[in-house]
């Protein structure tokens, strides 16, 4: 149980690491789009990316400190073996069963070791 446990506590690291990585691409790429979409805006149309940029950059913070950063303590945890690692892990691994395909392959390995983890303390 423990190569498995492992293995969870590589894949959540590295799966918070990506999508940080991502988030940074992603805002990096906006960054680098709206100016040359606002030069090329109307008047009118102008005050809807005044709203936008600042929204879509909350959701990136947002899903950062939702998920990524909690899957890179919770693999942490686990590696040193706190108690409430797995528990965190295994709330993230449901948010992940709705991210198919590698989320949702995640989110059953996760819930798999936390049953066993669970059935072999309790026996």
């Amino acid at each position: 149980m423990e190569a498995h446990k492992r293995i969870l506590v590589i894949l959540y690291i590295i799966s918070g690491a990506l999508h940080i990585l991502g988030w940074i691409f992603v805002s990096t790429l906006f960054a680098i789009l709206f100016p040359a979409i606002f030069e090329h805006a109307n008047i009118e149309q102008e005050w809807i990316l005044i709203w936008v940029v600042p929204f879509i950059r909350v959701i990136a913070v947002f899903a950062i400190l939702l998920f990524s950063i909690p899957s890179i303590v919770g693999g942490w945890g686990i590696l040193n073996q706190k108690k409430w690692a797995l528990t965190l892990v295994l709330i993230l691994g449901c948010f992940k069963l709705f991210s198919p395909p590698m989320g949702t392959a995640l989110g059953i390995y996760t819930i798999w070791i936390y049953a066993e983890d669970q059935r072999t303390t309790h026996t």
